[in-house]
């Protein structure tokens, strides 16, 4: 599966977020936050953690009885070199962006 087909669905964005923002979560912690925001069952997120999984996006190991999963980071690289091309047009106006801001805080300082 390409990377934006993974990325396109709102729930895998959301557990590699969670995981990203908070670090290894076990599947039962993942269900948890998910399903509540979604409205969706275990089974629904376990199929997302799947496609995660099974497209590189996640590590998994085992502990016992429960899963703990964590980002991998090495498919966000194919994302990344698929940006790079557009960088361009953004990276001025951010830059012009960063002038402005620090201008406006030389003002109010003094």
């Amino acid at each position: 599966m390409h990377a934006f087909d993974v990325l396109g669905d709102p729930v895998r964005r959301r557990i590699l977020e969670l995981l990203a923002a908070e670090g290894e979560h076990t599947s039962g912690e993942i269900v948890a936050v998910v399903g509540r925001e979604f409205g969706i069952t275990q089974s629904a997120v376990s199929q997302h953690l799947k496609v995660l999984r099974e497209s590189g996006f996640t590590s998994v190991r085992v502990e016992g009885t429960r899963r703990v999963y964590a980002v991998d980071a090495r498919p966000l690289a194919e994302v990344d070199a698929w940006l790079d091309r557009f960088r361009t047009f953004w990276e001025p106006r951010l830059d012009a962006l960063a002038t402005e801001i620090a201008r406006g805080k030389r003002k109010r300082s003094r």
